[in-house]
């Protein structure tokens, strides 16, 4: 099928600011989509029929398909496949029947409003995203470019630093950039007062931790402190090991089954932002400790099911790696995980007492895999004086499905 549907970026100079092909598509279009912001730039005589945006978004995509054979553009801002509208419509529509003209992103604008390059920051975007999702994005000398929800993002934003230990951090606000309105307000997060915030705008933050403030690591082994729990919790060196033995990709989907306080779950999400993690867990208190971790290490996007493992696990979608931290001498949950697991896939079983390797070995003998045992030592005072105390040693398994 030709081409029949146009997405174009747009900016704050409006029409004025597009390509001669951007307008040469945008006057072939018998209809046209977008927010009320984009479709209030076209001149009040356009007759033709303009669509504002639906929620749930969905259904305005529904809609669009609908149109199909007829001339179709849709007015985005800036670049539509940086966070934009054009990212979330490639996936029901092929790019065969799409054409796709970027205008500048606000990454773009506020880089060279501050002189950053690019290649060297943070981008995420908190337009209708958790603003939790910014703390794993925060570590020392970061420099982060944030697309904001509105106003009172920016205030969001500086509150989180403050109770990080990031009080110091230098935070600026980019409003309505390529607007003859365009303005810059600057400040430091411990004593952000700003309110006058247009609700377009784009945050810039430098990071600057507090001398006395460890910082937290992407890298998988964060210090057991960090999590709330109940004592069902991974340990750190155990955990570095598992999430090895895991061996994330992109895009990959976890299963955390018997998560307890949900340590392997966040970790895995923290190593890439495409990362994917469902937890299991029934136990309601380790629910919440899961929810509260979740937001404080920002992975709000952790799908958290409560209920039993065997019960749950038969409507998820099929996983990349399964981790069992409990509840591994269950009837049949080792058969029905491994069914579930795509080929190619990991399988990851820590236990911890003699019944647990019991059931391990039987279902090495059925499928193969390597064993591991994880024993680790910690000083600690005795009396005046420092000695070893053992962590209970792990029984670790590894299987790959071929």
């Amino acid at each position: 099928m030709k081409k029949w549907l146009s997405i174009i970026g747009i900016g704050e100079d409006g029409l004025a600011g597009l390509s001669p092909i951007a307008v040469s598509c945008l006057d072939k279009a018998q209809i046209i989509f977008g927010g009320e912001r984009h479709l209030s730039m076209l001149p009040h005589d356009d007759n033709r029929e303009k669509i504002p945006w639906k929620s749930p978004f969905q259904t305005s995509i529904t809609e669009i398909i609908s149109r199909r054979g007829q001339v179709v553009c849709i007015l985005a801002s800036g670049d539509p496949l940086c966070y934009g509208v054009g990212a979330t419509i490639i996936k029901d529509i092929p790019i065969s029947e799409i054409t796709i003209i970027p205008a500048l992103s606000a990454f773009s604008l506020a880089c060279s409003r501050l002189g950053w390059s690019l290649t060297e920051v943070e981008t995420l975007s908190l337009c209708g995203r958790p603003v939790s999702l910014l703390q794993s994005y925060i570590y020392p000398g970061a420099k982060l470019l944030i697309l904001s929800e509105g106003k009172n993002t920016p205030a969001n934003v500086a509150e989180i630093l403050t109770s990080r230990g990031y009080g110091n951090s230098q935070i600026t606000v980019l409003e309505k950039m390529g607007n003859v309105d365009e303005n810059i307000i600057t400040g430091i997060a411990n004593n952000w007062h700003k309110t006058n915030i247009a609700a377009l705008n784009t945050i810039a933050v430098e990071c600057i931790v507090d001398k006395e403030i460890v910082a937290l690591s992407r890298f998988p082994g964060l210090p057991d402190h960090a999590f709330d729990h109940d004592g069902q919790l991974t340990k750190r060196e155990v955990r570095a090991v598992t999430l090895s033995s895991l061996a994330p990709n992109p895009g990959e989907l976890l299963w955390d089954v018997g998560a307890g306080c949900g340590s392997i779950s966040i970790e895995w999400l923290r190593s890439h932002v495409r990362c994917r993690a469902i937890a299991i867990e029934q136990n309601s208190t380790r629910l919440n400790y899961i929810a509260d971790n979740a937001n404080a290490l920002g992975t709000p996007n952790l799908q958290i099911m409560a209920g039993k493992a065997l019960e749950v696990i038969q409507n998820l979608p099929a996983p990349n790696a399964i981790f069992i931290g409990g509840g591994v001498t269950a009837p049949e949950i080792l058969e029905n995980c491994w069914i579930a697991l795509l080929p190619g896939g990991r399988m990851v079983v820590n236990v911890v007492t003699l019944e647990g390797e019991q059931r391990l070995y039987q279902w090495y003998e059925k499928v193969g895999g390597n064993f591991s045992r994880i024993a680790i030592q910690r000083a600690e005072p005795i009396g005046k004086f420092l000695g070893w105390k053992a962590i209970s040693p792990v029984t670790q398994w590894v299987g790959r499905k071929n």
